[in-house]
């Protein structure tokens, strides 16, 4: 059966044998593991991860008529939700060490990624995410420090998450082809991180100094600190630097000096 993707929900199928087999291959499932598949669309994914014979195999699919789709295809091989990924609770498998593979829609994917960041014990919820982003995303994802793409993004997924770059995916990959270039990145919670309060602190911190990255860092610490030049002197700060030339640690540690100061 062939299904007309819908625009509204961004749906790009993945139709690229050699690329399904790659994120299979790097999911590295085992037969004890639960997985997770996000946005399983006609299930050319979800078929080579029933090969691998794990546990369990949820999906999560918006599309009703996908959905319907998904279980006369499969019936009882997978549990199927037909939900929205961003109202969806995993308040049940927080500690199922999760393999987690998504194809997200291009239009929510940093709201997903910082949907799941925000998971407390991240490391004992999911074992490894294989997700695909648009390549321009993925970047902000992956970019280093004095880099044009590091920013609010990098500083959040790198916070709680070791992350590597798999593979960029061409768009005849896909149908429809989608305008833009994809990668695929692989995600590893880390078992130790630095340790704050609450994530939408550090959310709340970067989007201060990144909402005039060109702007010298003094500014966005004047505003958050009365005593910014004695916090500067701590952290051995060079107040005439931009957002983009700090360590992903220093806003760690700037947030760490905030909420204390809130609390």
């Amino acid at each position: 059966m062939r299904f007309s993707p819908n625009k509204s929900l961004g749906q790009n199928f993945l139709e690229d044998k050699n690329i399904i087999n790659l994120i299979v291959e790097h999911g590295n499932i085992k037969n004890q593991d639960t997985v997770f598949e996000v946005g399983p669309g006609t299930g050319n994914l979800t078929e080579k991860i029933l090969n691998k014979s794990p546990k369990n195999l949820i999906v999560i699919e918006k599309d009703v008529k996908l959905a319907n789709y998904l279980e006369e295809k499969f019936q009882n091989k997978i549990k199927i939700f037909n939900e929205d990924m961003m109202k969806f609770h995993f308040n049940n498998y927080y500690n199922q060490n999760l393999i987690i593979f998504g194809n997200l829609p291009y239009n929510i994917s940093t709201q997903i990624l910082a949907k799941w960041i925000k998971i407390q014990d991240l490391n004992n919820f999911c074992k490894r995410f294989i997700l695909m982003f648009q390549k321009e995303v993925a970047d902000r994802i992956i970019a280093k420090t004095n880099s044009k793409n590091y920013g609010r993004l990098s500083i959040l997924s790198n916070w709680k998450m070791e992350i590597k770059k798999i593979i960029d995916v061409e768009p005849n990959s896909f149908n429809p082809s989608p305008k833009v270039r994809s990668s695929l990145l692989m995600l590893t919670p880390k078992p130790k991180f630095y340790k704050l309060k609450d994530p939408k602190n550090l959310e709340h911190i970067t989007n201060i100094f990144f909402s005039q990255r060109r702007k010298m860092i003094k500014k966005p610490l004047k505003f958050l600190f009365r005593d910014y030049e004695e916090i500067s002197k701590k952290l051995s700060l060079d107040l005439s630097l931009r957002p983009q030339n700090l360590d992903k640690l220093i806003y760690y540690k700037i947030c760490e000096i905030y909420e204390k100061l809130i609390n």
